[in-house]
């Protein structure tokens, strides 16, 4: 229920009621500002746009520690929303207060300190989550974050490194016992990191050459957490049958027994390496062969051209890579695929070279045309 009356000092009140019962009012010098005010609050209503004026008073940080209570999140997902949430300038504003301008203003101020576009993006989306949180909440009546722009990001072409095969020939001599079979599984099978850690003997079929993607580990503190995949990375990889025999030969020297769920690969003691123990071997691999500025991850970057260059379609890449959509993997891997020009070029040596050997070898008769004797 809404209405306007006039008040003694000649000014214009606006009240209304809202779904919960409470009272809220608004003063005006002109009736028709009242009027406009009313018709505004009442579309809201009508559109569910509608929020309490009040709910917006709970600063940033506030609402984020209780609404991140709430979330279904992984711990690497809690440390990276944290991270975002924490790094905003605007946490101790009320959320009805923050405006697009404080939201660009924090971005510039990321720009300044230098972090990479990439980092910039990711927790710009961290924080516009929690945003649009606000805004399904009905806190806020729209996310002030819409419309910032972003400092643009490197081409996936320019930004990816793909190692030579002569690199990876290098790293496979040079790298120690158990470390060599780690850096074949990432180079030869596209395993994440986490993924090559969590794998069990288990989960090689040795005689159908396959391998079950199920866990990963995740350093949680000084120790490690056994997790699933990412969302849409359990798969299975097809092992070519050198990678096979690197593999057995493997267990053979380094992991010994009957027990299926021993760990393929070990860190300390008996427990499967995570983030900090593979680094360390994989700095001292690369200093051995004197290669600079390639990160494990760049050898499933290498599996992944492999792959494309012996003519592997988008969905085989992605199931392979353990991409949740193909999109993903367009995205990351699309300058990799022949473009039009190249299969253009391809197709007309495929024809020239097929018409040219019918062509009379020199010395031969020629080919008659019609009338010739």
């Amino acid at each position: 229920m809404a209405s306007i009356s006039q008040l003694p000092s000649g000014k214009w009140r606006a009240r209304y009621r809202d779904e919960a019962g409470k009272q809220h009012a608004k003063h005006f010098p002109r009736k028709v500002d009242a009027q406009r005010w009313l018709d505004e609050v009442t579309t809201a209503v009508v559109t569910g746009m509608y929020v309490d004026p009040s709910a917006g008073k709970v600063t940033f940080a506030t609402f984020y520690a209780d609404w991140s209570t709430r979330q279904v999140w992984a711990p690497g997902t809690r440390r990276a929303m944290d991270l975002a949430a924490g790094s905003v300038t605007f946490g101790s504003l009320p959320l009805g207060t923050v405006r697009r301008s404080h939201v660009e203003r924090w971005v510039k101020g990321m720009e300044v300190r230098k972090l990479a576009p990439g980092t910039v993006h990711t927790r710009m989306n961290n924080v516009r989550s929690v945003l649009r949180g606000a805004v399904g909440d009905k806190v806020i009546p729209s996310d002030p974050s819409k419309g910032v722009r972003l400092p643009r990001r490197r081409r996936a072409a320019a930004a990816m490194t793909v190692p030579t095969v002569a690199q990876v020939g290098q790293l496979l001599v040079v790298a120690d016992g158990p470390f060599r079979a780690f850096i074949g599984l990432c180079a030869f099978a596209g395993l994440r990191l986490g993924e090559a850690a969590g794998v069990q003997v288990g989960d090689i079929d040795f005689l159908r050459r396959t391998l079950s993607v199920d866990r990963q580990i995740q350093r949680d503190g000084r120790g490690f957490e056994v997790r699933e995949p990412k969302h849409g990375s359990e798969r299975t990889v097809y092992l070519a049958p050198d990678l096979v025999a690197m593999l057995t030969e493997h267990v053979r020297l380094h992991r010994p027994g009957d027990d299926p769920t021993r760990w393929l690969f070990t860190g300390e003691g008996q427990d499967p390496p995570h983030q900090n123990t593979v680094g360390h071997r994989w700095r001292a691999t690369l200093k051995k062969t004197g290669i600079e500025g390639l990160r494990l991850h760049d050898l499933r970057h290498f599996y992944a051209s492999g792959l494309i260059h012996h003519g592997a379609d988008v969905v085989t890449v992605q199931r392979a890579l353990g991409h949740a959509q193909a999109t993903t993997t367009l995205n990351t891997y699309s300058h990799l695929w022949p473009k039009a020009e190249d299969r253009t070029r391809a197709a007309a040596q495929s024809m020239m070279t097929e018409a040219q050997s019918v062509v009379p070898a020199a010395g031969e008769d020629s080919v008659r045309t019609p009338g010739s004797k």
